[in-house]
């Protein structure tokens, strides 16, 4: 039984109709409850009871609508179902890796010379430290494809790029930079506190430069594009370029 109260919390729905909504999440917000009485309150999940009222209860429990799991300290767009028919759907196209792709805008430490490449690894959960993933050795490891792009550099300190990913692994797009000695900046997990700390000080930022802006899925027989620009935070590290 779903238990979650309502809460008006801002949510900023970018797409609606009566099969789906894409919403902008705001980095620091969990997507669905956590275990604890603090985890059942403050979630996109909350919002959504609010703001979208013909929300079916789909999803499993305490997660109605939610198609993909998002990390909480990450702005990005996602598709929340509005009834199992899409749902099905929208999970369907992401298991066969068609008709939908994810782009991302990543800020890593350090310079990346190569311009574009592919990553292709396992990821799984790590042997020692279950917080977090890894290519090495993985439990349990599934296959992970991202394509990244470099887009430019700042400070001549860090490397703008943006990266598509083919699959859906947790932590994928982290855990495959940081096995090439790129980790996204103010990664908690798997960052670099001395660069985490240099960027805050200068810059304010306090959470992992990674941004979802680009979202293609096709809808309704047609190929539809969603685009939204980057938070604050991110637009300050990249305003000189």
């Amino acid at each position: 039984k779903l238990e979650l109260k309502a809460e008006n919390i801002p949510l900023d729905i970018i797409y609606q109709d009566e099969n789906i909504a894409i919403i902008n999440k705001d980095a620091g917000v969990n997507t669905h409850p956590t275990p604890g009485i603090d985890g059942k309150s403050g979630t996109l999940v909350n919002g959504l009871l609010y703001h979208v009222k013909d929300l079916a209860g789909i999803g499993g429990v305490e997660r109605p609508g939610i198609v993909h799991r998002l990390d909480k300290d990450t702005s990005w767009l996602i598709m929340i179902a509005k009834n199992d028919k899409m749902m099905l759907y929208l999970q369907d196209i992401m298991k066969k890796r068609e008709k939908i792709g994810k782009y991302y805008v990543v800020i890593v430490s350090g310079i990346i010379h190569e311009k574009e490449f592919k990553i292709e690894s396992f990821i799984g959960r790590h042997p020692v430290d279950k917080i977090k993933m890894t290519t090495k050795n993985p439990i349990n490891g599934k296959l992970a494809i991202s394509h990244v792009k470099v887009l430019d550099y700042i400070d001549e300190k860090y490397t703008l790029v943006q990266v598509k990913i083919e699959t859906g692994r947790t932590h994928q797009i982290r855990v495959h930079l940081s096995s090439l000695w790129y980790p996204i900046i103010w990664d908690k997990v798997y960052g670099d506190k001395k660069v985490n700390w240099e960027v805050e000080k200068k810059y304010g930022l306090k959470r992992q430069a990674l941004h979802s802006y680009k979202l293609e899925v096709e809808l309704y027989w047609e190929n539809k594009i969603f685009f939204w620009e980057l938070k604050d935070d991110m637009k300050k590290l990249i305003k000189n370029i």
